[in-house]
């Protein structure tokens, strides 16, 4: 079997990663540059002034225009954490250099932290991800499909209807027959309002997309695409049929993942984020060792959050 290069790439080494991010100080100096490239930047007024100083041996910045001080956190993602930034870079690096996903309850021995820090910690970056990823279009030659995540629990409904399954649509855009970029999206339902919404928001005008038979698709005709419907013959799996084999493959691949990493969650609240996940860390697969800056500056570009807020139910669809 030939080696795939994307699978043997070297990532960012243990060593190399202690090299650049090892001391709070050199982090800093990493998310300093990460935040304002061009040196700073007041968020308040743009004025790029300012005269820095430390308190609780954290740097500010003091804005020499509107008098506002300013740290490395306020206003993103980490804003209110008291962790380290050893600590959220090492998260960073465990999340995005491993083979398939790593747990909050893994994060949280690695890190010496307690469970609801690790979860905390873990859903933050998630949620970074996810927004990160939320404007993606895919484009060209699109391939799409229908599926689920979670089952069925006892005493409830099984199948489809069941109350701990979500629905979604993994979509992949192919260039030379093999898979570039993909989107998974929780959806309400696959009806036409419910796809329609979903292809307005994940494909990119003019787009060519080959689904199943299901019904929901034919909106994407509506909606200018060019479609076309390849309906599986009876008795055929998924990665038998040349459309849907990459697609299937990536289907495998995720919930594998999933569920292989994550024994347990609860689909209908935290799918989208899982979902998400998964789809940054596919998207910017070509290259490992770039990923930690690149999630870095997500955490930087995300707006705050608290844990009552990722904790709180998310709209399917939207």
């Amino acid at each position: 079997m030939a080696i795939n290069p994307i699978q043997m790439q070297p990532g960012l080494s243990l060593t190399a990663f202690m090299e650049q991010y090892g001391t709070e100080a050199q982090c800093e100096a990493a998310m300093a540059e990460l935040r304002w490239p061009q040196g700073f930047v007041c968020p308040r007024c743009g004025d790029s002034h300012a005269r820095t100083f430390r308190r609780r041996d954290q740097p500010y910045w003091l804005c020499q225009g509107c008098q506002y001080q300013c740290s490395l956190r306020v206003g993103t993602m980490m804003e209110r954490s008291h962790l380290p930034l050893t600590t959220w870079f090492l998260a960073i690096y465990l999340i995005t250099q491993s083979k398939t996903n790593m747990a909050a309850l893994e994060l949280r021995r690695h890190l010496g932290v307690s469970y609801r820090t690790a979860w905390l910690l873990k859903h933050k970056i998630m949620e970074a991800m996810r927004e990160r990823e939320s404007t993606r279009l895919l484009s060209g030659d699109v391939r799409a499909d229908d599926a689920y995540l979670g089952g069925e629990r006892t005493g409830g409904t099984t199948g489809r209807g069941s109350e701990n399954k979500v629905a979604f649509v993994a979509a992949v855009e192919m260039h030379d027959d093999r898979p570039r970029y993909v989107r998974f999206d929780p959806v309400a339902g696959f009806s036409f309002k419910a796809l329609r919404a979903w292809s307005e928001r994940a494909l990119a005008p003019g787009s060519r997309v080959t689904t199943d038979g299901l019904l929901g698709f034919e909106v994407l005709g509506q909606l200018g695409h060019t479609h076309r419907v390849v309906v599986p013959p009876r008795g055929k799996t998924g990665t038998e049929i040349p459309p849907f084999r990459w697609l299937n493959i990536v289907l495998g691949n995720l919930k594998t993942a999933l569920t292989g990493t994550y024994h347990a969650f609860q689909f209908r609240k935290y799918a989208a984020r899982y979902l998400g996940e998964m789809q940054y860390r596919f998207n910017r697969r070509f290259d490992m060792a770039a990923m930690v800056r690149r999630v870095a500056v997500a955490l930087l570009r995300a707006k705050p959050c608290t844990r009552a807020g990722l904790q709180r139910p998310a709209e399917l669809g939207t």
